[in-house]
């Protein structure tokens, strides 16, 4: 199974593919995409749509995981997370591959053992998981990784739950 796991944002924006096979989980690709603060909401929605759709079409996922909003003090930050994740809901709905969303805490503690795990240990853990020669970065991509990994490594049926 290859799984894309996205770390929605607008400014930044995360992305990991992971390929199962045999019980082991292999990296297929990670990095980000960054939108301008100086460009209109609209353009940095198109960039995220375009990209998802792109990297849908090079690399064929069989699902695609979404990384819950942390709804934290800041509304305008959670509105802006939200248009990104709807771009990308959106992109995924047009390439026909299925979403699942999966909350932050539950992906710490499938990829760290523990819920309220720092960026750093999910960065240590993902690089450790996937054999990768370094370690992530920037985090968004790390924790786009986790996110696909914490779907991958989910037994079916809590798949179709998430």
């Amino acid at each position: 199974m290859k799984v894309l796991g996205i770390d929605p944002g607008t400014a930044a924006c995360g992305y990991g593919i992971v390929q199962g096979s045999g019980g082991r989980l292999t990296a297929v690709a990670h990095g980000w995409w960054r939108t301008p603060a100086s460009a209109p909401p609209q353009r940095r929605l198109k960039t995220i749509f375009d990209s998802v759709v792109e990297l849908i079409g090079e690399h064929a996922p069989d699902a695609a995981v979404l990384e819950e909003s942390y709804v934290g003090a800041d509304a305008r930050t959670a509105l802006s997370v939200g248009q990104a994740r709807g771009a990308i809901l959106v992109a995924c709905a047009v390439a026909g591959v299925e979403c699942a969303e999966v909350p932050p805490a539950r992906v710490k503690q499938a990829v760290c053992g523990y819920g309220r795990a720092e960026k750093t240990q999910v960065q240590r853990m993902v690089k450790t998981i996937l054999a990768l020669p370094e370690l992530p970065r920037p985090d968004h991509a790390a924790d786009a990784l986790a996110v696909a990994i914490c779907f991958a490594l989910a037994p079916p049926l809590e798949r179709l739950v998430s």
